[in-house]
């Protein structure tokens, strides 16, 4: 049975010792497998603490790096790619710390940097990423962690939009080490075919996220699900489907990810329905029909 998860994204921004103790355990108590981490900023969150934690409930980690502005890999001055380097091998770190084999994000450019380029500067772009990524990928292969690297949409990003672009930028880079981190929201706008972009990047799909293509509950949504599944299967990713989606009530991350509205009766609707939902694709079960979830008693989140 394939393993599912959350990202905390879907509560609270950013994630803190206090939110990861208040969520951890109603994410368990709900049936996840995994939590996701993200790490805005180093220290926000304790790695040793985490880790304790999240065995205790048994759930596993991932975790994902957040490219704000500031970071970036491509197209910049070398003290700035120096410095986020230094970020992201401090989130591998975090990420071994915590047990987890994947950090997952849009490891060149900050989120919301966009500008136009030509053949010629986009082509160049490949061997900079190449470049300024290996050292990265080579600290986390040390670490036993892989770098999976996040397509972004076209209003997030003019670097790496869909697969077969990230799979030309990261030809050069070892497979095995370092891939693509597929999300479902993105897909959507920029894939012809979402199934068969998951095809064309099998044996480099190292994370998986997913939410509804409105941010919203997995399942409420119009995409083939039975399909997206069933290609990641033939692809032979092995690992869990996270629902990453972002809560209308933080200001910082709403605007961040442009929530302007709520995407479900409740932030823990939305992960609860959401588990039900793929769980039932994911193995004989018939999909339910979404529905208000309380939350577990005394485990009210929003």
């Amino acid at each position: 049975m394939r393993a599912l998860g959350v990202d905390t994204w879907v509560w609270t921004s950013p994630l803190t010792d206090a939110e990861l103790r208040r969520i951890a355990p109603r994410v368990a108590g709900w049936g996840f497998d995994v939590l996701e981490l993200p790490v805005e900023e180093i220290g926000d969150w304790n790695p040793a603490h985490a880790r304790t934690l999240l065995d205790d409930l048994g759930l596993g980690a991932t975790v994902v790096l957040v490219m704000s502005p500031g970071r970036e890999l491509v197209a910049t001055d070398p003290g700035t790619a120096r410095r986020t380097r230094d970020y992201l091998r401090r989130v591998v770190d975090a990420a071994a710390e915590v047990g987890s084999t994947v950090v997952a994000g849009p490891a060149y450019a900050s989120v919301g940097r966009t500008w136009r380029m030509s053949p010629k500067e986009r082509a160049g772009l490949r061997s900079e990423l190449t470049e300024a990524l290996a050292p990265v990928v080579d600290h986390a292969s040390a670490a036993g962690v892989r770098i999976a690297v996040e397509p972004l949409n076209r209003y997030e990003t003019s670097v790496l939009n869909t697969v077969d672009q990230a799979l030309e930028a990261l030809a050069d880079l070892p497979a095995e080490h370092c891939g693509l981190a597929l999300d479902v929201y993105h897909m959507n706008i920029e894939e012809k075919d979402v199934a068969e972009a998951i095809s064309r990047a099998a044996g480099r799909i190292h994370h998986v996220q997913v939410c509804a293509n409105d941010r919203g509950t997995p399942g409420a949504d119009h995409l083939d699900w039975l399909q997206i599944v069933t290609k990641l299967d033939e692809s032979g990713y092995p690992g869990p489907l996270v629902i990453e989606s972002f809560t209308a009530h933080n200001v910082s991350v709403a605007t961040a990810a442009s929530i302007w509205r709520p995407l479900a009766a409740s932030q823990d609707a939305l992960a609860v329905d959401g588990l039900a939902f793929l769980r039932s694709i994911t193995t004989s079960e018939p999909p339910p029909s979404p529905s208000p979830t309380p939350p577990v008693k005394g485990a009210a989140m929003d």
